[in-house]
């Protein structure tokens, strides 16, 4: 799964929380465009839709395996991006 098939699937339950609403349609429009969208963005998104408990929806709207796609895509990107971060971090502080 991609990140912009991953951020859609939370644009669709997002209708109720309309900050999460906010990021998550901003977020899909970027990548969409091609353009890349920071770790910290992809991170809170998944953050507030735990929090506003959006997970159970997902996972009966999509299925548990399109769920966990959806969550380890975003992961991995995050985890990249913060990574590299880290990295280049290190490097300017020498």
């Amino acid at each position: 799964m991609d990140l912009g098939d991953a951020t859609r699937m939370i644009l669709t339950e997002s209708a109720a929380h309309p900050e999460l609403l906010r990021v998550t349609r901003q977020t899909h429009d970027r990548l969409a465009q091609g353009r890349r969208v920071p770790h910290q963005d992809l991170s809170w998104m998944l953050k507030e839709a735990a929090r506003k408990n959006v997970f159970p929806a997902l996972r009966s709207r999509y299925g548990a395996a399109s769920f966990d796609a959806m969550v380890t895509a975003l992961c991995r990107e995050i985890d990249r991006q913060a990574t590299a971060s880290a990295s280049a971090a290190g490097r300017v502080a020498i």
